[in-house]
């Protein structure tokens, strides 16, 4: 069973710092929070290294941020869960900004190092990527 995590923020900064330094496209300081084995699960697809998200990445939107509402985390079992909620901003291949957008991240820790990062958000339902000025 998991319960709130009090006593220890780690897991919660580790996942911002993160998120940070993939909107940086640091790639060298994001791996570094990674575990061996790390996956990576999108809406419709799963990545197995960085580099390959970032490239698929490429093709959906010219860039993207996240403005971050809530960060949540669970310990227990030898893992911790981090939950970081918000909204999207950026723009569409297209140079059309967008706003509003909700993301959800989950991350699963092992040993203070990302194992697991899945995404959910609404950036198909929302129509920001297809947008033309």
């Amino acid at each position: 069973m998991l319960r709130p995590a009090r006593e220890d923020e780690a897991a919660e900064e580790t996942a911002l710092a993160f998120l940070r330094a993939m909107e940086e496209r640091d790639l060298e300081r994001a791996r570094s929070l990674l575990a061996d084995g790390f996956r990576l699960e999108f809406p419709g697809a799963s990545y197995a290294s960085l580099e390959e998200m970032v490239a698929a990445a490429g093709g959906r939107y010219g860039w993207v941020r996240k403005r971050v509402a809530r960060v949540e985390s669970l310990a227990g079992q030898g893992r911790e869960v981090v939950y970081v909620t918000g909204t999207l901003y950026g723009e569409n291949l297209a140079g059309v900004p967008f706003d509003g957008v909700r993301f959800i991240d989950r991350f699963e820790l092992v040993g203070g190092r990302i194992a697991r990062q899945e995404v959910w958000n609404d950036l198909a339902e929302s129509g920001a990527l297809t947008r033309r000025g």
